[in-house]
């Protein structure tokens, strides 16, 4: 209290001061005057500042939950189109069952296919066999095999999980081959030479076939992703005249150097398509 008194005694001109300053602009801003309308001019201003700041924080805090609701938005969208692309084979099924949510409310199932959100916490571009991982595993569904898909196209494939994470072997691999098909149903093999993350190949395309810059691949049924993907888009075609075929050179839809969220992609007939084909290849021993 002492040190207070004497703070006051010390300063109290300057106090004094600064309060008749105070005092003064208040009765001069509501007297309506030109200098008046002028000082409310500029404290408005001054707030309408400081409130955009304010806003400008809390909405980029609030991203985040903002990019998780777009995200699991897009997933019961993407459900929705594949329940709808499938009416026709699976009309009357049981597959056709209604909105189902798991209880971390990020998966929808509808006809053929599961799709659950993650996000990217890791992921390499600059190695020859590329890895990304997703924070979701084993006590969220997710399985070997699965497929990763992103909004704008094809990512990678599940390979390992544990309960609460996973990996996936990136497209930009050596040794992860897509198969894939052109718009008028060619089918060929997407690959990547270990190089430039912007660029891949779909080689054997044969010479007749009409590829032009800027037509988009699609994946096949063939593949372990849903079909009808997006992998790349044709910006460059050469021809090998010794084989009549073409190399296509593309561009990745997914843009692997920016990945942040994903959808893990669940075929519900895979396990029972995989016994089917092994017993075929039993069959023909």
């Amino acid at each position: 209290m002492r040190n207070f008194i004497l703070f006051i005694r010390r300063f109290f001109n300057l106090i004094f001061f600064l309060l008749l300053e105070v005092i003064c602009v208040a009765l001069i801003a509501r007297t309506n005057t030109l200098q008046g309308d002028d000082i409310m001019s500029s404290a408005n201003m001054l707030m309408g500042t400081m409130y955009k700041q304010r806003n400008d924080v809390a909405y980029y805090f609030a991203l985040r939950r903002m990019n998780d609701s777009l995200v699991r938005e897009n997933a019961e969208l993407r459900e929705q189109l594949a329940d709808h692309g499938e009416t026709d084979v699976l009309y009357d099924s049981a597959a056709t069952v209604p909105v189902t949510f798991t209880d971390s409310g990020v998966a929808v199932k509808y006809a053929d296919y599961v799709y659950r959100t993650a996000r990217v916490i890791n992921n390499s571009v600059g190695a020859v066999n590329n890895y990304i991982t997703l924070n979701r595993g084993a006590k969220d569904g997710v399985r070997k095999n699965m497929s990763v898909i992103s909004a704008n196209g094809a990512v990678g494939r599940i390979v390992n999980t544990s309960a609460h994470f996973s990996t996936a072997i990136s497209v930009l691999s050596k040794k992860q081959q897509v198969s894939a098909k052109l718009k008028d149903g060619t089918i060929g093999y997407i690959s990547w030479d270990g190089k430039d993350p912007s660029r891949l190949q779909m080689r054997d395309v044969p010479n007749q076939i009409k590829v032009r810059k800027g037509d988009t691949v699609y994946t096949t049924e063939y593949s372990f992703f849903p079909a009808n993907v997006p992998v790349g888009i044709v910006y460059k075609t050469t021809l090998i005249r010794s084989k009549n075929l073409q190399v296509l050179y593309l561009h990745p839809t997914a843009n692997f150097r920016n990945l942040q969220y994903v959808y893990i992609v669940e075929n519900k007939m895979a396990k029972e398509r995989a016994r089917l084909e092994e017993a075929a290849k039993e069959d023909d021993k």
